[in-house]
């Protein structure tokens, strides 16, 4: 069974498969401990997916998290059966109709495709690179000592 798993065959950058893909990243960076590079992975996707005319932006909406603002606006995107969020750009609020409050019922249909093959499959696409992490060697500092000073004396 290891080797039917290892076998699977490269996906293809087809509207679905990228859609899928997309969708699976944006789910695990919601969760993940450093999603930095996912986010960047399916922002650069949806973008050259925009350009191909892979995909479209449609209007915007509220966030439902805004971040220091009482109110924020996203763009919608749509990627054949999957819609997401992108940030708007100062062109997208001149030329995209604005859609109100982002509504609730309107999901994304399930996705089938795997995290690992999501990553390869953008990255290939994208030609994004993941760096890799620092090992927790290199950060560890080296303990050194604190210095007192007399009540009174200044810091150099």
């Amino acid at each position: 069974m290891k080797n039917e798993r290892n076998n699977i065959p490269q996906l293809r950058p087809t509207i679905e498969n990228l859609s899928q893909a997309i969708f699976t990243v944006n789910r695990h960076a919601k969760t993940a401990p450093n999603p930095k590079f996912l986010y960047q992975l399916k922002h650069d996707a949806i973008k050259k997916m925009i350009r191909d005319g892979k995909a479209k932006k449609t209007g915007l909406h509220f966030s439902n998290n805004p971040r220091n603002s009482q109110q924020q606006s996203d763009v919608l995107v749509v990627c054949g059966d999957y819609t997401f969020h992108i940030p708007p750009t100062k062109q997208d609020f001149e030329q995209l109709p604005h859609l109100g409050k982002l509504d609730q019922s309107v999901r994304n249909p399930r996705a089938s495709i795997s995290l690992t093959n999501a990553k390869k499959l953008l990255s290939s696409y994208t030609g994004l690179k993941e760096a890799p992490e620092a090992s927790t060697s290199d950060r560890t500092r080296k303990y050194v000592k604190p210095v007192f000073k007399k009540l009174g004396e200044r810091y150099p």
